[in-house]
C-alpha cells in the first residue's frame, strides 16, 4: 500500500498525474469507454437521456456508513432516478489539496469503483486537480450522470392535483445525524449510520411497472420539510402531512430531541419522496415494501387545495404547524 502524499505536480498533467490515472483511476474503473483517456466519451444515444450533475464537499470525507465517495456516486445516481432515468454513465472530477495521503485517495477511489459497479454504472470521463494546500479542504468531487429515461409518464409538478398521496421510502434524518456525530466527535451512543444509498434498483422497477407516479424528489440538503416546500411551490398546491407517519427510527427520535434538530430538516440521502396518483398509492406503496431500501415507507400525507405552496404537519398532539422551508443550514457541508 501506498503511503505517500498527493503533491502539486500529481495536478500538472505531466508524468505524474499521468502515473496516478494509470496506476489508480483506470486501473480501479477500467471500462471500454474509459480505456483511451480521451477528452470525452463518446456514448451513443437515441432514447431521451436525463443529465444531472453534483459537487460533493461533505466533512469529514468518512462517516458511519458511507464517505464522499460512496456519496457522490448515489447522489448523481439518485438524482437520475427521481427524474425517470435509469443512470448509465458517470464522469467523476476530484480536486485534491496538496498534501493528502495517497492512501486516502485509494480508499476513496475504492468505494467509488465498488458503489457504481454494484449498480451497473460506469465511470467514462473524469479530470483530476490539486490545488496548494489551504485552498480547499482534503478533497472535493464533482460526478455529471447520464441515464437513459424509462418512465412510462412524465415526471413532472404539472402534473400533481389534490388528492394526489405523498409517498416516503423510508426513515428519516439518517444521514443528518451520522455526519454531524462524527464531525463534532458526539458520543451519542446510538450507533447511527447515514442512510447513503442508490436509489434506481429500488425505483426504476416500479416506474416501468406502473403509470401512477407523477412526481420523485430526494430529499437531501434541507430534508424532508424543504422538499415537500420545493413541490408545494412549484405545483402551485398545498401539502398536509401526518406527523405520526413520518417513518423515523426510534434511536434517531431520541438523538434529534437530545440534539434540539428538528429532524425533518435534516439531510437525508438513500430516500425519495414520491407524489402518487390517490388511486395507485396502494400498490406503489406494496412494491416498495418489498425492497429492503422501502421496507418502512409510508404515505405521509396528501396534496390539498389550501393552503396552497404551503406545507402543514398534523400533528400527534392534534394541533397543526407549518413547516416553512429551510432558511438556515444546520450543518454545512453535509453532501
Amino acid at each position: 500500500m501506498n503511503s505517500y502524499k498527493i503533491l502539486l505536480d500529481h495536478g500538472s498533467g505531466g508524468r505524474l498525474t499521468h502515473n496516478l490515472i494509470k496506476d489508480l483511476l483506470l486501473k480501479k474503473l477500467n471500462n471500454p469507454i474509459l480505456r483511451p483517456l480521451s477528452d470525452s466519451a463518446i456514448i451513443n444515444y437515441k432514447e431521451k437521456i436525463a443529465f444531472s450533475t453534483d459537487s460533493f464537499v461533505v466533512s469529514p470525507l468518512f462517516f458511519p456508513g458511507a464517505d464522499i465517495g460512496k456519496l457522490a456516486v448515489c447522489g448523481t445516481l439518485n438524482d437520475l432516478t427521481v427524474a425517470g432515468a435509469q443512470p448509465e454513465y458517470l464522469s467523476l472530477a476530484f480536486i485534491v489539496e496538496e498534501g493528502l495521503e495517497y492512501n486516502i485517495l485509494e480508499k476513496i477511489v475504492n468505494s467509488i469503483t465498488e458503489t457504481s459497479r454494484s449498480f451497473g454504472v460506469c465511470v467514462v470521463t473524469g479530470d483530476f486537480k490539486v490545488v496548494e494546500k489551504g485552498a480547499c479542504d482534503k478533497l472535493f468531487i464533482n460526478t455529471s450522470g447520464i441515464g437513459r429515461i424509462i418512465s412510462k409518464n412524465r415526471l413532472s409538478v404539472e402534473d400533481i392535483k389534490p388528492g394526489d398521496k405523498i409517498i416516503l421510502t423510508g426513515n428519516i434524518a439518517e444521514h443528518g445525524l451520522a455526519v454531524l456525530a462524527k464531525r463534532k466527535g458526539l458520543d451519542l451512543g446510538f450507533d447511527i449510520k447515514s442512510d447513503c444509498a442508490a436509489l434506481n434498483d429500488l425505483l426504476i422497477p416500479i416506474l416501468k411497472k406502473t403509470d401512477c407516479i407523477k412526481f420523485m424528489r430526494d430529499p437531501t440538503r434541507g430534508g424532508v420539510a424543504t422538499t415537500l416546500n420545493e413541490i408545494a411551490i412549484a405545483a402551485d398546491i398545498g401539502i398536509s402531512i401526518l406527523e405520526e407517519q413520518i417513518p423515523i427510527a426510534p434511536k434517531v427520535k431520541a438523538a434529534s430531541e437530545l440534539l434540539g434538530i428538528d429532524p425533518l430538516y435534516l439531510a437525508n440521502e438513500g430516500k425519495a419522496i414520491l407524489v402518487v396518483a390517490e388511486k395507485g398509492a396502494g400498490r406503489v406503496l406494496g412494491l416498495l415494501k418489498k425492497h429492503p431500501l422501502g421496507r418502512y415507507a409510508r404515505i405521509i400525507g396528501s396534496v390539498v387545495k389550501a393552503p396552497k405552496m404551503q406545507v402543514v404537519l398534523n400533528t400527534v398532539l392534534g394541533s397543526q404547524r407549518i413547516l416553512d422551508m429551510l432558511t438556515s443550514e444546520p450543518l454545512p457541508r453535509i453532501c
